[in-house]
């Protein structure tokens, strides 16, 4: 079981102590390089106080192939809003979602309470990520971030989440094993690492914690309450900020409205 409500300011300024230095292991576009990788990684996080334990277990990943094809393969965020939607099942999110919306009213009524945001963009983010719960994915966290750590086309941005990983493994927040989809994302609305030491509260693998991690992160991330959340109006950059595609934005805004009660 995660357990991850702890002190998150301590736990980013750590994380910001990291990601000041330059990260000196080299980085590479194959499995070949993989293993010495591992090893100047794991001296430079033994360095900055990760335990030999959490190392082991970063050592004992394999390169995620399958990581990489996905991270190479992104061709639907390429795509119209009107097909991107009927790829992602727009119309059963959406009748999902209200019911959801109607049998959850208490939560999300609370959620709403504590933080602003309304059912329909949790509820469209819940089932666009996971199908509410049902496809979280089944690759192992710490050897795709790994992987995505070593690779040279985002690097940087990859040894920042997984320095987080490794954070939160020391603390038993997170297993080792833990299983997650491609890029490292876990639980119910696939939070990746960074994000679950600001944001994450509870267990993520129960849907309650994740929306209200997910209404966390869009709070922080300038969530007006009362305020418009499409396109144009004051809430839709919080969603921009959940996720970077544009017709991804644009959908989570479009089927939140719809659950929301709007056409």
């Amino acid at each position: 079981m995660l357990r991850i409500a702890f002190a998150f300011s301590a736990s980013l300024a750590m994380l910001a102590s990291f990601s000041t230095h330059a990260h000196a292991a080299q980085c590479g576009s194959s499995a070949a390089g993989y293993a010495v990788w591992k090893q100047e990684f794991a001296g430079e996080a033994r360095a900055k106080g990760i335990s030999a334990g959490t190392i082991q277990a970063l050592m004992a990943t394999n390169y995620a192939q399958a990581t990489i094809n996905a991270d190479r393969g992104q061709r639907s965020f390429n795509l119209s809003l009107e097909a991107f939607l009927a790829k992602r099942g727009a119309t059963t999110i959406v009748a999902k979602g209200r019911q959801l919306k109607n049998s959850q009213g208490a939560l999300f009524a609370s959620i709403r309470e504590r933080t602003g945001v309304p059912p329909g963009p949790l509820i469209a983010i819940w089932g666009m990520e996971t199908g509410f719960g049902t496809q979280r994915g089944n690759q192992n966290m710490l050897a795709s971030i790994a992987t995505l750590a070593y690779d040279c086309r985002r690097s940087e941005y990859f040894t920042e989440h997984l320095y987080a990983a490794l954070q939160l493994i020391d603390r038993g927040a997170l297993s080792p094993s833990q299983r997650g989809s491609m890029h490292g994302e876990v639980g119910q609305t696939q939070f990746m690492p960074k994000a679950i030491l600001a944001y994450g509260t509870g267990n993520l693998e129960n849907a309650a914690n994740a929306l209200m991690s997910t209404a966390n992160f869009l709070k922080a991330h300038g969530w007006k309450a009362g305020a418009g959340y499409q396109p144009g109006e004051p809430n839709f950059a919080a969603i921009q900020a959940w996720n970077a595609a544009g017709v991804y934005q644009k959908a989570i805004a479009l089927m939140g409205r719809q659950i929301d009660g709007g056409e």
